[in-house]
């Protein structure tokens, strides 16, 4: 059995393993590498592969850093089946479709052609198989099954079988317990195993405390009068975010102030959530019970549309506004940053990881202005992060995941992390496992 590292090797974004065993090859992910630009063009690229040899490809999840590629793979001459959980393949129609646009501006200004249209999502979907989580597929010379990751809804670590051995490619791994969703799963008899290490060096406050934080937060901008602006995932942070912000308003814990939601495809991917309420964790079921409505509660606002969007400036502050994208790298956000980072009484929050290079991450690190549509922008406003709000787990998280399979691992991948996230976390692993752990390059091959 052999491995490729295609992406995802010293490097947060831009997840794609190869995996090939008698002849056959599969695909785990296929995502687009953000952060940069010189990230952005790397993904007008050919694959490093003939996408007409895949057999398969297993999603782990949806956010675009593991699909974004998919309709390029169609487009370049797959043919095969695309496997994921249900909701995994909703959110992923719609993120696949609202990035086309995005990705075809960026094309424009590369002058290259899109790397893909809306008629590759479309086929992509035609291709594109649900599978329930625990179930085993058989394809070809591999047996995989899918197990909850506890990331974000319909996330999965994929377990994959093939000439007596054993590995588990863990996508991202959740923040456990999360709001909204399941908790992450364990596996026990591993062979080898690749470990995100987006957060591998890091400790986040304890998640009970997220709700606490945000209420000094809002309250904290209320009363100097500003704007609260959340650059915000559309994918499960935005929905965490409307979940704590219905018990904050409900409970009477912050003022009554209204409650922007300004990204279009968040509005459309919560709307997703009501369709898979079986898969939402016992917390939020009890919520629901109770005769509460999911994610919505006085003073929440959704715009949909442009106009109702630019109307949100003529609302006198104290305000709230979450939009995309989350790192700043476009969106509507970057509206309201051009027009609020440069006020002492507003604050800007940020609650997801902020990639090198991204706008989120230079405001982040203090930069003293930046440039948002050709203007220069002071940064005056308060800064603040929440980092239990991330999705990923973080060291303590990812060790205690891999302790259950230790006494079968024989090597540990540490992958999709900053070389001083995976550092340290290949060293912990070696110190506190004795597995022997290793970073990966990008392109390199291994026999297992």
């Amino acid at each position: 059995m052999r491995l490729t590292f295609y992406g995802g090797a010293r490097m947060v974004t831009g997840a794609n393993y190869l995996l090939e065993s008698e002849g056959e090859k599969i695909l785990v992910d296929c995502g687009l590498q953000q952060g940069g630009r010189y990230c952005e063009r790397q993904n007008f690229e050919s694959f490093p592969y003939d996408p007409k040899e895949i057999k398969g490809v297993f999603i782990t999840h949806s956010h675009l850093d593991h699909i974004g590629r998919l309709p390029k793979l169609i487009r370049d001459g797959f043919k095969g089946t695309v496997y994921s959980t249900a909701p995994t393949r909703a959110f992923s129609e719609l993120l696949l479709g609202d990035s086309e646009s995005i990705l075809r501006r960026e094309a424009e200004r590369e002058h290259k052609k899109p790397i893909y249209d809306k008629q590759d999502v479309r086929r992509l979907m035609e291709l594109w198989q649900d599978v329930p989580y625990h179930e085993e597929i058989s394809l070809g010379a591999f047996k995989v099954k899918f197990y909850n990751a506890g990331h974000i809804l319909g996330s999965s670590f994929i377990e994959i079988s093939a000439e007596g051995k054993k590995i588990i490619f863990s996508g991202d791994l959740g923040n456990s317990p999360a709001p909204l969703i399941k908790p992450i799963e364990y596996v026990h008899d591993a062979n080898y195993c690749l470990v995100e290490s987006t957060y591998g060096n890091r400790v986040h406050e304890p998640r009970k405390q997220a709700l606490g934080m945000l209420e000094n937060i809002v309250e904290d901008t209320v009363k100097r009068g500003g704007t609260l602006m959340i650059p915000a995932f559309a994918m499960e942070r935005t929905q965490d975010l409307l979940f704590h912000l219905n018990k904050l308003v409900e409970g009477g814990r912050i003022p009554k102030i209204p409650i922007f939601v300004d990204s279009p495809l968040a509005i459309r991917l919560t709307e997703v959530y009501k369709q898979f309420k079986q898969e939402l964790n016992k917390e939020t079921k009890e919520f629901l019970e109770s005769g509460n409505q999911l994610f919505n509660f006085p003073g929440l606002k959704k715009t949909l549309s442009s106009e109702e969007s630019r109307s949100i400036s003529k609302i006198k502050s104290p305000k709230i506004i979450i939009a995309g994208a989350g790192m700043s790298q476009g969106g509507r956000i970057l509206h309201h940053e051009r027009r609020y980072l440069s006020d002492p009484k507003s604050t800007i929050l940020f609650i997801g990881y902020q990639a090198k290079e991204s706008l989120g991450r230079r405001i982040l690190e203090g930069a003293k202005s930046v440039e948002i549509f050709g203007d220069e922008v002071s940064v005056r406003c308060y800064k603040k992060e929440i980092g239990s709000y991330s999705a990923h787990a973080d060291q303590p998280q990812l060790i205690r995941w891999l302790r259950e399979m230790r006494l079968h691992l024989k090597q540990v991948f540490v992958v999709q992390g900053e070389d001083d996230q995976s550092a340290p976390l290949a060293q912990k692993i070696k110190d506190e496992l004795a597995v022997a752990a290793t970073i990966p390059s990008l392109g390199e091959k291994l026999v297992l």
